[in-house]
């Protein structure tokens, strides 16, 4: 697969099952399917109607051959500074990692939280996605000392902000 030939769209209502399963494998593999994760969101069921009934919230799914691989979004997840939003279900199938497919998503949201006019971008993530993290610290992400905003997601132990 040549990442030339991945396309990146917006999330249809078909898509809800395929990157709820990603999501979750996905956590099963790294061992970080715990309680205060993603793995239990009800929403994670439910992305496509999460995304399009929330202003200011965009996600984005990759394909290649109309095979679902992965996605990413971003969220004005409540109790964020202002200008803030949050990256959010960045989750790639086993077989669409390592081939810079992360970093063009991660890019992907980049531009369009610029383009919502956000000015910062914060993330929460867990010690075992080993490969996402030295990609967010590649991008710009610092750490910070403790969460922020109302996620819900007390199993995520690493917090990390980026200025846009």
């Amino acid at each position: 697969m040549q990442l030339s030939d991945v396309i990146i769209r917006d999330i249809a209502p078909a898509d809800n099952a395929a990157i709820a399963r990603i999501i979750r494998t996905s956590l099963e593999e790294f061992g970080a399917n715990h309680p205060g994760t993603v793995y239990y969101d009800k929403e994670t069921d439910h992305l496509y109607e999460l995304f399009q009934s929330t202003t200011g919230s965009w996600y984005f799914i990759a394909t290649h051959n109309d095979q679902l691989l992965g996605g990413a979004g971003i969220f004005p997840t409540k109790g964020l500074p202002e200008g803030t939003c949050e990256l959010v279900k960045m989750y790639l199938h086993a077989n669409a990692r390592g081939l810079g497919l992360g970093q063009r998503l991660l890019h992907t949201c980049f531009a369009k939280a610029k383009e919502l006019g956000y000015t910062h971008m914060y993330l929460e993530t867990m010690p075992e996605l080993t490969r996402a993290i030295p990609m967010y610290e590649k991008n710009g992400f610092h750490y910070l000392d403790g969460p922020m905003g109302q996620t819900g997601h007390f199993g995520c132990a690493i917090q990390m902000m980026k200025a846009l």
